[in-house]
């Protein structure tokens, strides 16, 4: 008897299992009745973990760039024309008000003054005199009348010398420091010609602008402190907040007062201002747990009543590249920390407890 060959019987049972498999193993599909589904299958619920969050107190700040300014400078001109007589101030020194700052040479203006009010005098006297004439109708009207235009001009004359005259000895219109003097003795002074600059810098004036975005939580009397470049700082308070942005920019204009007791040489300068807002109680989060609801705004996902996803929009009030400071969320928080992404809001979930810190942020007991 022939045997055989051990590759014919291999393929022969090969087709044969092949066969089987084709006429039994998929005979499951046609079945009328779909297979049960296990109970537990269909009870499971998509599982989220959470971590429980109740709002803090929190101190939000706006840093801004800006400059410092003397609260009061003075460009000090000539009023008349003269040469520099004297210069009784020297550059640099602190003076008080009405204290003289130069003396221009005067042109013999005290004679001329005396003079105008001699003529004054004879004025008033012949003014008196026709007053009484007048009254026992032994002068004109007419007379009288020219007599008194006369006093008033020598009155005019007067006060225009006296005038003139205390022009040639300008005065410091408050107290500071002379902070330049750009004449020198002899030379000649034109009527409206800068010759000094007169700063008080025991307080200072913070200047900067500020977003459409910022403006809103400002208002007059908020805190500031100035950080300058030498590392000191001053503080002070806002003063002064426009109305109106500039057109060019569409930021507004603010001004801060500050204090500058020791005198520093401040003003020109720049400077870092840090306005310290009303305080605000927030919930802390990961940046990485935000995300857009239907209406583009930022939103963050959480748990309410009955285990159910809420989508809730949030206000950010401050944040830097590790974490988030938002208002606008239920206190306290149970917070999705983990699979926010694999569910929808009105979902419901199974929450599990964070056992770790997420995001930098353990939970709250």
């Amino acid at each position: 008897m022939r045997r055989i060959p051990y590759s014919y019987a291999l393929a022969s049972l090969l087709v044969l299992a092949l066969v089987i498999w084709l006429a039994f193993g998929d005979f499951q599909r046609f079945q009328t009745d779909p297979p049960e589904s296990s109970s537990t299958e269909s009870e499971a619920l998509p599982r989220v973990e959470v971590m429980v969050q109740q709002s803090t107190p929190f101190v939000p700040q706006q840093i801004i760039q800006g400059q410092l300014t003397a609260q009061r400078e003075t460009i000090l001109r000539a009023s008349v024309a003269g040469f520099v007589a004297e210069k009784p101030i020297t550059q640099g020194a602190t003076v008080a008000q009405g204290d003289t700052l130069l003396v221009l040479d005067n042109e013999a203006l005290p004679e001329r003054l005396q003079q105008a009010r001699d003529e004054l005098a004879v004025a008033e006297a012949e003014f008196s005199g026709a007053q009484n004439l007048r009254r026992r109708e032994l002068i004109s009207q007419p007379e009288l009348l020219r007599l008194q235009s006369a006093l008033s001009a020598s009155a005019a004359q007067v006060a225009q010398l006296e005038k003139q005259l205390n022009d040639t000895r300008p005065t410091a219109p408050f107290e500071g420091v002379l902070d330049r003097v750009q004449v020198e003795l002899g030379d000649l002074l034109q009527s409206g010609e800068e010759w000094g600059r007169l700063i008080d810098d025991r307080r200072l004036t913070g200047t900067a602008w500020v977003s459409q975005q910022q403006v809103g939580e400002l208002s007059v009397g908020l805190p500031v402190t100035a950080r300058l470049l030498n590392g000191s700082a001053l503080t002070g308070e806002i003063t002064h907040i426009s109305s109106r942005a500039e057109e060019a920019t569409r930021t507004f204009y603010i001004e801060a007062t500050l204090d500058n007791p020791d005198r520093q040489r401040l003003a020109g300068g720049s400077a870092e201002f840090t306005i310290t807002l009303p305080p605000r109680h927030v919930h802390t989060l990961s940046p990485a747990l935000f995300s857009l609801n239907e209406q583009g705004q930022l939103a963050v996902k959480h748990i309410v009543d009955e285990n159910q996803v809420a989508q809730t929009a949030i206000e950010l009030v401050s944040a830097d590249i590790e974490r988030a400071y938002v208002t606008g969320m239920p206190d306290p928080l149970q917070l999705i920390t983990l699979g926010a992404g694999l569910v929808a809001p009105g979902d419901t979930v199974t929450p599990v407890p964070a056992n770790r810190q997420e995001g930098g942020y353990a939970p709250t007991h």
